[in-house]
């Protein structure tokens, strides 16, 4: 639906009212409407509220980004919320990723590495460290939310934070939540865990939320404010 040349996702669902949402990094707007609901309705919702669209999408605009990776000492990356400084070294072993002290992320590569090769190693790393952070969050969570999901994977996703695919009962999520918070990440599970219990968004999902992550909806702000990387991601 496109409305007043803003193009506009719609989605109907088994819902009471009508649910209107602007999402990173480009402002991308979404309803979701009761099934009975007209398209002619979901315009004028639309319309009432374009003032507030124009300014959440102006707010996105100026979010900060990331510059393309080029994996040389000197950039700046991040690490469950917090910035390094990358610090090549080049060496007749093989690759690594550290640590060092509060600033520095150190990047251990053969030399004549290519940039790309680079990233993929830096990635391989932050792939590790969410599989050590998840389990003990994943365990916690399905216990409170009395679910048990099938699986869980990493995996980049160009348009979600986090994923749950109901019938299989699996959870995805995004690779680049290494970078985020601890919080942040802990919100994405709880969110997608939730759909376990509560598929869609409806006022039985946000109440499952508010009783057993009273904070969400502070979190989901700090991951949509958060600094976004070169690519374009949302959720």
């Amino acid at each position: 639906m496109t409305v007043g040349g803003l193009a506009v996702e719609v989605v109907r669902k088994d819902i009471k009212n009508l649910h209107l949402g602007v999402y990173p990094p480009n402002g991308r707007v979404r309803i979701a409407a009761p099934v009975a609901m007209g398209d002619e309705s979901i315009r004028l919702a639309v319309v009432d509220k374009l003032a507030w669209i124009k300014r959440q999408r102006a707010a996105f605009a100026q979010q900060p980004r990331q510059s393309t990776r080029e994996m040389v000492s000197g950039e700046s990356h991040y690490f469950l919320g917090r910035r390094y400084r990358l610090r090549l070294h080049e060496e007749d072993a093989p690759p690594r990723v550290a640590i060092r002290g509060l600033r520095v992320l150190d990047l251990f590569v053969r030399p004549g590495t290519s940039t790309e090769r680079r990233l993929a190693i830096l990635e391989g790393w932050y792939r590790d460290q969410l599989k050590e952070i998840v389990p003990p969050l994943m365990d916690k969570w399905q216990r409170a939310l009395r679910v048990r999901a099938s699986a869980w994977a990493i995996k980049k996703m160009k348009t979600r934070w986090g994923t749950c695919t109901v019938e299989a009962r699996r959870v995805w999520l995004n690779l680049e939540l290494a970078k985020k918070p601890l919080r942040s990440i802990e919100y994405v599970l709880v969110h997608e865990l939730a759909h376990l219990r509560v598929p869609s968004h409806s006022e039985e999902f946000t109440k499952l939320l508010d009783a057993h992550l009273p904070d969400w909806r502070e979190r989901r702000k700090e991951l949509q404010q958060s600094t976004l990387g070169a690519e374009e991601w949302s959720w």
